[in-house]
């Protein structure tokens, strides 16, 4: 990063004291040319100096090759595209373009043809845009024989240049980036303006990119684009056109980095790319969540005892129903309820909720199996707030800083609909603090998970105030979730990027009670999104989905909803199935939560290792088996786990058959509900579905 200085400086060079020089006489010994002569050569010269500069016109505007080769490695090169002012990758037969990078810096410029300035480097490139900005392209040994690599670099040569690379979509599909509310799979079907590239709180900011993000873009093509990760920039995606990349425009001049890499096909581009997305050893969560369906018990209460009497009630319900074991979830304000009956003073308490203590009977939730809710937020009317004030520890908060004292200002925001206060990650103090405290009421309630919720957004950003250095971009995010994952393997959060080594489940983006994208039709395309990039033990949104903050009544999308919930790692209830629907419902329900753990949990345990050792995602998307076949690059509402099973969900109202493809040309494929068996690589129209049924195949060979 430069900053911009505007001095000018000139210089005078003279020498006064050079002596003159003397004048010299000397025949050359040939006569002297007539004026006839003379005035002849003079127009040959004229003449020739015209076709000359007529051709060299010709040459740059008419004759100039529309594109030229400015690097080549040993399968692929870069070619500068003169007409639509593009960087294009290509095989060097030119049989196959594999990335157009459409140079946006500069729309005014014609440059009819570059020229390397690293001329005696054949493995770099330089150029300089008429004085605005440099670039750099080296050629870069990639991760394995099969991958190339190209680094580019963009640096601005003065302020307010802003450096933008749109990556086209024509023939190409991409994948990777951040998730959105309403997920799409690939990413050419989203349209988003450009905003930071950073996870926004969505409940304040609905169109912006939220719960899991990473600075990797994956194409059909074999091709991946990797920003470095320190290098702010900001995204905007244009449906079917392409995604542009691009630097912000400020006195502190950040360069545009990232690194374009292409391999054989698509699956071992992420393999040997995307799956090393963090060079740090990976480590498993506590899989004992796996088998246990999460009920999330939101009642309203207005003190702990009658919290927990609700609790005792719903545990007896569910043991009613044969349901099984399983977790029951507290949201903050429960968790707070039992906080502050505990007299522990954590973010959010509240005093007058002490004097209930005496109505509790601990021994009512002792025996359950139930998770906490906790965030970095704290009311500014909590005890535990104006406490930290009185003992002088404000820089416990967020805080700007005083220009007349040396006292922080705790920043103010709003959390839940209460002015709040957020946990200053940077202050060591503070962390130890805050977490010595979380894990004093993790023991005491005898939760089995923890969830921490609130790490998303940047709050200096959200306030349109400068962020310090430590704390820009999505650093807030990741300094949490290394707080979070010291409390031990049994902790769920709500946002992560760069954290995708870390021993955490992360809690999916709530969704709407719909067939949408924003409800039932995205959920697959977010399981493809998260494990694509390394998330791969999520928590989906409870079936029905919970934006609604309501029962579902919906019979058909329960179900539907159910069946896909079935194969994902974790089945979590919002909706108590005795509530939503008919009795015979519940049995289903039962039925499938058995599915899941017979079935489905083995298979995450199995490839789960795949993942710890290469990387390599547990939910797949259909092309990892056919990844040089176009059908499969847009497919959305099917997905294998590892490479053995199939999914094949009904995600459209009142249908009951579909289309299914079955990937891997030479692979056969058999029903499990018919016994049928059928070849990969091909396409099942109109496959009878009934509304009891979910379609899953087994690798037969």
């Amino acid at each position: 990063m430069k900053l911009c200085f505007t001095d000018s400086f000139q210089f005078l060079l003279r020498n006064r004291n050079q002596s003159p020089i003397p004048e010299v006489t000397w025949d050359s010994g040939l006569k002297e040319m007539n004026e006839t002569w003379k005035g002849a050569i003079a127009c040959l010269g004229v003449a020739v100096f015209f076709v000359m500069t007529i051709g060299i016109i010709y040459w740059q505007v008419v004759d100039q090759p529309n594109k030229n080769w400015i690097l080549r490695g040993s399968t692929s090169g870069l070619i500068w595209e003169r007409k639509s002012q593009s960087l294009v990758l290509q095989t060097l037969s030119e049989e196959k373009t594999l990335v157009e990078i459409n140079v946006g810096n500069f729309p005014d410029m014609e440059q009819p043809f570059v020229k390397n300035l690293c001329w005696l480097n054949k493995t770099e490139f330089c150029y300089t845009w008429d004085a605005t900005a440099d670039l750099e392209i080296s050629l870069e040994p990639g991760p394995s024989a099969g991958t190339e690599c190209y680094r580019i670099n963009w640096t601005p040569l003065h302020c307010k240049v802003t450096l933008k690379d749109c990556f086209s979509m024509t023939n190409v599909s991409w994948y990777g980036g951040a998730s959105i509310r309403a997920q799409r799979w690939p990413l050419n079907n989203v349209n988003t303006k450009s905003q930071p590239f950073v996870i926004s709180n969505l409940t304040k900011n609905p169109t912006g990119y939220g719960s899991v993000l990473e600075k990797y873009f994956l194409g059909s093509t074999g091709v991946t684009v990797t920003v470095a990760p320190d290098v702010p920039i900001s995204l905007s995606v244009e449906s079917n056109r392409h995604f542009c990349l691009e630097s912000p425009s400020s006195i502190s001049m950040f360069p545009l980095q990232y690194m374009v890499c292409i391999s054989q096909n698509i699956t071992s581009a992420h393999q040997e790319v995307g799956s090393q997305l963090s060079e740090q050893e990976r480590r498993l969560p506590n899989t004992d969540i796996l088998g246990l369906p999460i009920w999330r018990h939101y009642k309203a209460a207005d003190s702990a005892a009658k919290m927990e009497r609700g609790l005792r009630s719903f545990f007896n319900r569910l043991k009613r129903h044969h349901l099984g074991e399983g977790l029951i979830a507290l949201n903050e304000h429960s968790t707070m309820l039992l906080s502050n009956a505990d007299h522990m003073h954590l973010p959010m308490a509240s005093r007058k909720m002490h004097a209930l203590r005496h109505t509790r009977d601990p021994s009512l939730i002792k025996s359950l199996k139930f998770s906490i809710t906790l965030s970095p937020y704290t009311s500014i009317n909590s005890q535990l707030f104006l406490m930290s004030l009185q003992e002088g520890k404000e820089n416990y908060w967020l805080s700007l800083q005083s220009k007349f004292d040396s006292h922080p200002t705790p920043l103010l925001t709003k959390w839940k609909g209460q002015f709040s206060v957020r946990l200053n990650v940077t202050n060591d103090a503070a962390r130890n603090w805050y977490m010595d405290r979380v894990s004093l009421l993790w023991q005491r309630l005898g939760a089995q998970y923890v969830t921490f919720e609130g790490a998303e957004g940047n709050t200096f950003a959200e306030q349109t105030v400068q962020p310090p250095k430590e704390l820009e971009g999505d650093k807030y995010i990741g300094i949490f979730a290394l707080m979070a994952a010291t409390l031990g393997n049994s902790t769920i959060i709500s946002a992560v990027t760069r954290s995708n080594h870390l021993p955490l489940f992360i809690q999916m983006t709530p969704l709407q009670s719909d067939w949408s994208y924003a409800g039932l039709k995205g959920i697959i395309p977010s399981v493809l999104h998260y494990s694509l990039l390394g998330y791969n033990f999520f928590i989906p949104d409870a079936v029905g989905g919970t934006l609604a903050n309501e029962f579902l009544t919906e019979e058909e999308l329960y179900i539907r909803w159910l069946q896909i919930v079935t194969f994902l790692p974790v089945m979590s209830f919002s909706t108590p199935p005795w509530v939503c629907c008919d009795k015979w419902v519940l049995n289903l329900t039962r039925q499938y939560i058995q599915r899941h753990q017979d079935f489905v949990v083995p298979l995450i345990v199995k490839f789960s290792k795949e993942w710890l050792s290469w990387g390599y995602p547990i939910f797949r998307p259909l092309w990892w088996l056919s990844p040089n076949d176009p059908v499969t690059f847009t497919i959305d509402d099917e997905f294998l786990i590892g490479d053995e099973v199939l999914i094949a969900p009904i995600t459209e109202q009142g249908q009951v058959q579909r289309d299914i493809y079955l990937p891997g040309e030479g692979l056969t494929w058999m029903d499990t509900n018919t016994a049928q068996v059928f070849d990969g690589g091909t396409l099942i129209r109109n496959y009878s579905v009934s509304l009891v049924e979910v379609p899953v195949f087994v690798k037969a060979s």
